[in-house]
C-alpha cells in the first residue's frame, strides 16, 4: 500500500535512499537546501516542497538525513521545522548519524505530542546508498518500528531495532569507530604496497579475500588504487561522527586512544583542505607525510 512520506535531504545517501522509496510506488514529499540535488526524485514524481514545515504538513511519515547534530536540530525541534507542524499520530524517523542525546530528545518532545520518532542511521556509504543494502541501525519503540519496518526493508538489506530511543544512534558509534581504526589499516597498508612498488589492485585481489578482508579494502582501497576520492562519505562528516563517539567516550569515562588518533589524522586532513573528499582521501595525508 502507497504511503505519503517526507524526505528532507537529498545529498549524496538521501538521494538515492527516497528514489528506491518513490520507485516502490511510495508518494514522497521532499525538500533539501539545494533544490538542484533534487532534480532526479523530482523527475521520478516526488513533488517539491519549499521548506520542513511543508513536509511535516503533507506527509504521515518523515525522513531526514542532514549533516550535523544543529541541522537535525533545527530541522527536526526549530519553530518551523517538522515536529511543529507534524499532527499527532505522525512518525518522524532521522537517519542522520547524529548525536544520542539528541534523538532522546527529540523522542521525548515528539511523544509529547502523541508523534513517533526512531533514530535510525546507516551504514553502508553511497554503494550501499545506492544498492539498497545498508544497514540501518534503529531505536524507538518497538510498535512505531514495526510501522514503518517495510520502508526500511527498500533501502537496506540488514535492519535492526537496537533498544529505546539513542539506541541507533550509540550503535553508529561502534562503527564508526571500527571503521576509523580500519580506514588507517587500509591506508598503511597499500601505501606500503605503492612503496614496494606493487599494483594495489593485486595486492587487493588477495589480501581482500584473506583474514585482513573488509568491505574498506574491497571497497574504498580500489578507489585508492584507482585515484579515486570523491565521496561516498564526506571526510568532513566522518570528523563529526568521531568527535560524537569521543565525547560519548569521555562522558562514559572510556578511553579510545586508537579512535582518538585516527580522529588526529582526520583533522590533519581537513586542514589540508580535503574535507569534501571521501573517507579514503586519508590516504593522501599519509602520501604526504612519507613524501610520496
Amino acid at each position: 500500500m502507497s504511503k505519503k512520506i517526507g524526505w528532507i535531504g537529498t545529498g549524496v545517501m538521501g538521494s538515492s535512499m527516497c528514489m528506491h522509496l518513490v520507485k516502490a510506488g511510495h508518494e514522497a514529499f521532499i525538500y533539501n537546501r539545494t533544490k538542484a540535488k533534487a532534480a532526479d526524485l523530482i523527475e521520478a514524481g516526488a513533488t517539491w516542497c519549499d521548506s520542513p514545515a511543508a513536509v511535516a504538513k503533507k506527509a504521515d511519515i518523515i525522513f531526514t538525513i542532514v549533516g550535523y547534530p544543529t541541522d537535525v536540530e533545527q530541522t527536526i525541534l526549530g519553530s518551523e521545522g517538522v515536529l511543529a507542524n507534524a499532527d499527532a499520530g505522525k512518525i518522524i524517523i532521522d537517519m542522520t548519524t547524529s548525536e544520542p542525546a539528541l534523538a532522546e530528545l527529540i523522542h521525548a518532545a515528539a511523544a509529547d505530542k502523541n508523534v513517533g520518532s526512531l533514530d535510525a542511521p546507516v551504514s553502508g556509504g553511497d554503494l550501499g546508498a545506492r544498492n539498497a543494502t545498508l544497514a540501518i541501525m534503529v531505536g524507538g519503540e518497538e510498535k512505531v518500528f514495526n510501522k514503518v519496518k517495510d520502508l526500511f526493508d527498500i533501502m537496506g538489506q540488514n535492519v535492526q531495532l537496537m533498544g529505546k530511543a539513542g539506541a541507533g544512534q550509540h550503535t553508529k558509534m561502534c562503527n564508526q569507530i571500527l571503521i576509523a581504526g580500519t580506514m588507517i589499516g587500509v591506508v598503511e597498508s597499500l601505501l606500503y604496497a605503492q612503496k614496494a612498488n606493487m599494483n594495489l589492485d593485486e595486492v587487493i585481489d588477495v589480501i581482500g579475500s584473506g583474514a585482513a578482508g573488509s568491505w574498506s579494502i574491497n571497497n574504498l582501497g580500489r578507489r585508492i588504487a584507482s585515484s579515486d576520492f570523491n565521496p561516498g562519505f564526506f571526510i568532513k562528516h566522518f570528523v563529526k561522527d568521531m568527535g560524537i563517539a569521543l565525547d560519548e567516550a569521555k562522558r562514559m569515562k572510556l578511553a579510545l586512544p586508537g579512535l582518538a588518533l585516527v580522529n588526529q589524522f582526520y583533522i590533519a586532513a581537513m586542514a589540508m583542505g580535503y574535507e569534501e573528499l571521501g573517507t579514503q582521501g586519508l590516504y593522501k595525508v599519509l602520501e604526504k607525510m612519507n613524501a610520496i
